[in-house]
């Protein structure tokens, strides 16, 4: 007995030790920034460098509302294609599908996420950029090089597919039967018990798949880099060129350091990633909380 209440307790007391290590890992990577970031804060304005458009490193000007809206544009796209078409293809999978398209069609989503994204970006240069730039851009009269926020949301959109189905299908599977055919014994027909029941029931699930998607969508880098077109400016269109935070990060970091605060505004970048993507699952967080509550 004495030796499985001492199992126990080290069970009980190593698992609090690691959870604490794992927040420590994280305190650690925000505190590493914003001291590596304390030289730009120091010289500049902090409302002025998030307002201020200008990136001019060579002249001291480090402006970051075109990389902050940049990463806006192409997140919002993305999240406005794959969200309704993972919602539906989801419905569909659990609802309609039979059992050999569902298990056909699960495991080739684990393959969808497995591949690179370098490969989804030269997919987007090959077909995305030319499509947006000879067929789409014209029908509104617009000359573009294809190169834009809206290519870099498209390939994003379909990065994030997987994770979203493979999600929102797992919840929608743990509705009970029983509910949905109390639903149908009502006169209910089957759509209005999918809007009414189902898709009620697995709002939570679905919310936070949305929420591992925009994570994802924020933080990636290749496949964006490779299609946005990375001119530092505000997108006023789907067809202008953007320059996402995580671009920013990968095409400059080790390069002309000997600027000053060049390497502190590159870091500061970082931050205010890590700031965006976390503000935003604490955010969710509490709102998932209230839905549970309600629910």
């Amino acid at each position: 007995m004495r030796y499985r209440a001492w199992k126990d307790q080290f069970v009980k007391y190593g698992s609090a030790i690691l959870l604490w290590m794992t927040v420590l890992v994280i305190a650690l990577i925000a505190a590493g920034l914003i001291f590596k970031s304390l030289p730009l804060l120091r010289n500049e304005n902090l409302l002025q460098i998030l307002s201020s458009s200008v990136w001019s490193p060579l002249k001291g000007n480090f402006g970051f509302l075109p990389f902050i809206l940049g990463t806006v544009w192409v997140t919002l796209i993305s999240l406005i294609i794959a969200v309704p078409l993972c919602i539906m293809a989801s419905i569909y999978l659990v609802e309609f599908a039979s059992d050999r398209l569902r298990n056909f069609v699960l495991p080739l989503m684990n393959v969808l996420a497995a591949i690179p994204p370098v490969l989804y970006g030269v997919w987007g240069i090959l077909f995305v950029v030319p499509i947006l730039r000879n067929y789409i851009a014209p029908i509104f009269g617009i000359e573009t090089t294809g190169y834009s926020v809206f290519a870099g949301g498209i390939v994003l959109a379909v990065m994030i597919f997987p994770i979203l189905i493979s999600i929102m299908v797992e919840v929608m599977r743990t509705v009970p039967k029983e509910l949905k055919d109390a639903s149908l014994s009502l006169g209910a027909t089957h759509w209005e018990t999918i809007t009414a029941v189902s898709l009620r029931k697995s709002k939570p699930g679905i919310i936070a798949a949305i929420v591992l998607g925009v994570s994802r969508a924020i933080g990636e880098t290749i496949a964006v880099l490779m299609v946005c077109g990375n001119v530092p400016q505000l997108p006023k269109s789907l067809f202008d060129a953007g320059y996402p935070i995580p671009a920013l990060i990968a095409n400059n970091f080790g390069e002309m350091m000997s600027i000053p605060l060049y390497d502190s505004a590159l870091m500061f970048a970082a931050l205010l990633l890590f700031v965006i993507i976390f503000g935003f699952n604490l955010v969710s967080r509490v709102v998932l909380n209230r839905l549970e509550d309600h629910g």
